[in-house]
């Protein structure tokens, strides 16, 4: 038997305090940005292209985080595969790029935030920990208990979303004191490590040949999961009444083949990701105006000639 989301409610669709969070802080980023930015000293408001970034970020985050998708990856892996991908990979490229220079230079460049951060954005640790942490979420009992606490499941994926924005600073670090990488190549290096790097998980998750987390194979703690987003009452009641037994009620896909397809929508994700920065390092490196050469000096003119 099939079951529509709408069962669930207009609250776990649906996320509406979330939604308020995202409007503020939408409203927030154009008072400051605007009416509000002389009172920080600043003249210029940001470009079209940093509103496009900052407010398409946004609107990513409530799509993954707050909206029917949401709940989705509380039944299925291969949604909460691609909720992932956006959260740590795309989401902290839009806020980089959309949030002004301005207003991460008062925010990292504290006293003490600024020591840690530039240990922290060391390219060698700051890969280490984004595709270490990455590996480690995604060991079933780590990936289990982020589904069975609200407490564990906001901590990890917190963490996860720093060490997102962490992973992207030594290629497109809005500040220049945390931006070590100058050398297009070393970019290209660096990118491409990360695409290794996080291929294991990937693959433990593609070619299992058993379900990997409890959280949705097994009933008692997939109905745990879905409480993080179902309201405690409505979730009772549905249990009682229509006897939730687990995600293939919602589902064709078996939980082998939605677990592999989660793994396979992971990879494809990151891939087109890391193409498409290593496409704008290469651009950047051989456009035009790199590839010019210099004219030859012009020939002395000889006294008598």
């Amino acid at each position: 038997m099939w079951l529509n989301l709408q069962i669930f409610g207009f609250r776990a669709l649906w996320s509406p305090y979330f939604f308020l969070f995202v409007v503020a802080l939408g409203v927030a980023y154009y008072l400051i940005t605007g009416p509000l930015r002389h009172k920080f000293g600043v003249v210029d408001k940001p470009t079209i292209k940093q509103y496009w970034f900052f407010y398409i970020g946004l609107f990513l985050l409530y799509i993954v985080k707050g909206s029917p998708v949401d709940l989705l990856t509380h039944i299925m892996l291969s949604a909460h595969m691609a909720q992932m991908a956006i959260y740590i990979l795309v989401f902290p490229i839009l806020m980089i790029k959309g949030i002004p220079k301005w207003i991460w230079e008062r925010i990292l460049l504290k006293p003490v935030v600024k020591p840690i951060l530039k240990v922290l954005t060391f390219p060698l640790i700051a890969i280490v920990l984004f595709n270490g942490a990455f590996s480690f979420y995604h060991l079933p009992s780590i990936f289990d208990l982020t589904k069975s606490s609200d407490v564990a499941h906001i901590a990890i994926h917190l963490v996860l979303l720093i060490f997102g924005f962490l992973v992207w600073f030594p290629v497109m670090s809005p500040v220049e004191e945390f931006g070590p990488i100058k050398h297009p190549l070393v970019k290209i290096f660096y990118i491409f490590g990360n695409s290794v790097l996080i291929t294991p998980a990937c693959v433990l998750i593609i070619f299992s040949d058993v379900p990997l987390y409890a959280a949705y194979s097994s009933s008692g703690a997939w109905l745990q999961a879905l409480a993080l987003c179902v309201p405690g009452d409505v979730l009772n009641g549905l249990a009682s009444t229509i006897q939730l037994s687990g995600p293939e009620m919602f589902s064709a896909l078996s939980t082998l083949e939605d677990q592999q397809l989660g793994g396979i929508i992971m990879k494809i994700m990151q891939e087109i990701t890391y193409g498409i920065i290593l496409a704008k390092v290469f651009y950047a490196w051989f456009s035009p105006e790199t590839l010019k050469i210099d004219p030859l000096p012009p020939k002395p003119i000889h006294e008598g000639s």
